[in-house]
């Protein structure tokens, strides 16, 4: 018992005994989340029919905010034209690709996750 009354070896073992613990309860919890992992399937099916699900009001809505971008960028380029600025081709080629892209990108979306 020479060894206990040294302090650092005391702490060493108290050291060690608290990485066994959390070993322990480490693979407790691996081993825990291993058999908990079930219906692996019926989880992805789920989250397919939630994700399209959101797929018609998610596009509903870039629509909107197509057409919103639309009417504010036709303001715009309207502006621009009346005030006879030499760069209203410049803004109406870029609100005109805007829009087609709002458009486009939510028509692909839509394709390949449905």
């Amino acid at each position: 018992m020479k060894g206990l009354s040294n302090p650092s070896s005391a702490f060493k073992i108290q050291t060690m005994t608290k990485k066994k613990i959390l070993l322990s309860a480490a693979i407790i919890l691996a081993a825990a989340d291993a058999f908990a992992q079930g219906n692996g399937i019926g989880g992805i099916n789920d989250a397919t029919s939630l994700v399209t699900s959101y797929f018609d009001p998610g596009t509903k809505l870039v629509y909107a905010v197509g057409a919103v971008v639309g009417l504010i960028g036709g303001i715009k380029v309207y502006n621009k034209f009346s005030s006879g600025d030499p760069d209203t081709s410049k803004t109406a080629a870029s609100w005109f690709g805007a829009c087609i892209f709002l458009i486009v990108a939510a028509t692909i979306l839509r394709s390949f996750f449905l």
